[in-house]
């Protein structure tokens, strides 16, 4: 990363390998192109010109809804050196959401693909392919806008699972700062090739782009996740590192003929975050790619990754650890049964300065720059940590308190039980009870009675589904994570006890 980056949008260490590939990008067919660093360095400085010279306000929302694509990552980065506020916008939202979005952050333009164009109105847009593209761009020499630690580099909104998405303010001076943590902290990636394939319009997808980039290596950059393009992608490009969220690492697990004609010996990283993982995916992970550590990494977009890392005293993370807590930031526990279990409370240079336009949550989750993650976390005896699971998931049935990702766990060590996800239906004796959505092994053919014998013989009784369902897949939200909100509603429907 250059030494001192005038914004965010300097991060990119263009220097270190100016001929080698920033970017490789593989689209649905297959069809692949690469962009250098030296490329790279130059289209987001006529990008940047382009977007100056449009005269937008300093600090300036541009929204960009695009499906991922080498143009999507160059305009966010062209946003950034400009000195305008970079606004990535889930595609996969309807319109009227769509519409919330570009009012709630005063959208004063609009990036879209082709397959986006149109969709948000009273907004000016330009597209992100075709003529539109090139009209945009403005060679020649340009120096990038320095900006004050506390401006705004970009807006994510959160996914909305409980409601209306939330805007969260990420700043200049913040993630340059976490950039610089995560790089000194992470695993030896350096110049090495990444798949990502999770959404750019997703903490995940996005950061570890730019973090790649940073560390002068090549992010191989699926236009549309696939599970078995994204096998063959790896094995092509000899991937040394693969990210990830658990959803889409269960679907590669599920294509066993394509495993086994690939070679995926080159994997030495798996990273997995963005939502809970499960020790059975940890063993799938493992046979998948054999030679590769894998790591269980934990952040919100509100608090970002700073958080968790290496063991100071070298000792090897527990598989389903999420890690030992970094020096550089502050963490507590809440409201737990004791010093070593509870709700996540965390203070950094990277934590959002509060949610955009709403003061009220802001002053719930946000108290003298401590932000309460919602997440219930558990401490060994060697100070790792681990996830619980969410304090607002919590289910209390007939006065017990459980965590749905702990019946989940227990489901999945089942021979017969690929996935199982738990949510909570209303009752009018025990207040809550869990009701289970199990997707089988490809071959089991598991029966909801035999699966709540199993838990019932594994675990206390108030804790077994009283419900099961089977299911051939999960529901996804935006982000490739299991859409709970839309399985809780289905089984409210189909298991109603009054």
């Amino acid at each position: 990363m250059p030494a001192a980056a005038a914004n965010l949008g300097e991060v990119i260490d263009c220097r270190a390998r100016p001929l080698a590939p920033w970017l490789i990008e593989v689209d649905e067919s297959g069809a692949e192109r690469a962009i250098g660093f030296a490329e790279f360095l130059r289209t987001t400085a006529a990008l940047a010109r382009g977007l100056g010279a449009r005269g937008l306000a300093r600090q300036a929302r541009v929204g960009i809804l695009s499906q991922n694509s080498a143009e999507y990552l160059l305009a966010y980065y062209g946003i950034l050196r400009a000195g305008l506020c970079a606004v990535p916008i889930n595609h996969k939202l309807p319109e009227e959401t769509l519409e919330h979005i570009a009012a709630d952050a005063r959208l004063a333009l609009l990036l879209a693909d082709g397959s986006q164009a149109g969709r948000i109105a009273g907004v000016p847009e330009i597209r992100l392919d075709g003529a539109d593209w090139q009209a945009l761009q403005s060679p020649g020499e340009f120096e990038a806008t320095r900006m004050a630690p506390h401006e705004f580099a970009t807006i994510l909104y959160t996914s909305g699972s409980s409601g209306r998405p939330k805007g969260v303010p990420l700043t200049h001076g913040g993630y340059l700062w976490a950039v610089e943590v995560l790089n000194r902290h992470g695993p030896p990636v350096a110049g090495k090739k990444m798949l990502v394939a999770a959404p750019l319009f997703h903490m995940n997808g996005l950061l570890q782009s730019m973090l790649m980039g940073t560390l002068a290596g090549t992010v191989v950059l699926m236009r549309r996740f696939e599970a078995r393009q994204y096998l063959e992608t790896i094995a092509r490009h000899r991937c040394e590192v693969v990210t990830s969220v658990p959803t889409m690492l269960w679907l590669a697990a599920r294509e066993t003929e394509t495993l086994a004609r690939l070679d995926l010996s080159c994997v030495e990283i798996v990273t997995v975050g963005s939502a809970p993982s499960t020790e059975v995916l940890f063993e799938r992970i493992a046979r998948m790619f054999p030679r590769a550590a894998v790591l269980n990494n934990w952040g919100t977009t509100e608090s970002s990754p700073i958080a968790f890392g290496r063991h100071p005293r070298g000792l090897p993370r527990p598989p389903l650890s999420i890690g030992y807590p970094m020096a550089e930031a502050e963490l507590r526990l809440a409201d737990g049964p004791g010093a070593d279990e509870g709700v996540l409370q965390v203070r950094s240079r990277a934590v959002m300065p509060g949610y955009l336009n709403l003061p009220a949550e802001t002053a719930e989750r946000l108290r003298d720059g401590w932000y309460d993650t919602g997440d219930v976390m558990r401490r060994d005896a060697q100070g790792f940590y681990y996830f619980v699971g969410r304090a607002d998931d919590m289910i209390v049935c007939g006065g017990e308190k459980l965590h749905p990702g702990a019946v989940e766990k227990m489901l999945e060590r089942h021979p017969d039980v690929l996935q199982a996800v738990v949510v909570p239906i209303a009752d009018p004796a025990k207040h809550q009870v869990p009701v289970a959505f199990v997707v089988p092994r490809p071959g089991a053919a598991p029966t909801p009675d035999a699966i709540r014998a199993f838990a019932l013989a594994n675990g206390p009784a108030y804790q077994h589904p009283r419900f099961v369902e089977l299911l051939e897949e999960l529901p996804l939200s935006g982000p490739r994570k299991i859409d709970r909100r839309a399985l809780a509603e289905r089984a409210a429907r189909a298991f109603r006890r009054d």
